[in-house]
């Protein structure tokens, strides 16, 4: 007997978004404030990034700091919200990353440290 697939739910849908930001305070602030929110389990700052990039017609080069958020498919409109609201850029990067792997205890404590948007309601 086969038992039937789990069941997929935007909450147990598991997600890694790349975040930059123009300097570790900056990092360091917005990490904080989605971790405390319950949109992220945990975000890793990658300080000493450099990005070319081109806006408004120019090529630009800056250094950054990546935040690699870990969040839930759930939680991404929030998390999007709140990087609108709060992150200094006018487009702020935020691209959304489905894993195909992640250790089962790792994942585990992932899920128990991000609230659910019911959580909170």
């Amino acid at each position: 007997m086969t038992s039937a697939p789990p069941e997929h739910r935007p909450s147990t849908e598991p997600r890694l978004v790349l975040v930059t930001a123009p300097d570790e305070a900056v990092a360091e602030q917005l990490a904080r404030r989605v971790v405390e929110a319950r949109i992220a389990a945990c975000v890793n700052l990658v300080p000493g990034l450099k990005s070319v990039y081109r806006w408004e017609g120019a090529v630009q080069c800056d250094p950054e700091v990546l935040l690699l958020v870990k969040t839930t498919a759930a939680r991404l409109r929030e998390l999007e919200d709140l990087l609108q609201r709060e992150h200094p850029y006018d487009t702020p990067e935020c691209v959304a990353i489905e894993p195909t792997a992640v250790e089962a205890r790792y994942l585990a404590w992932w899920f128990a440290s991000v609230g659910s948007p019911e959580d909170l309601a």
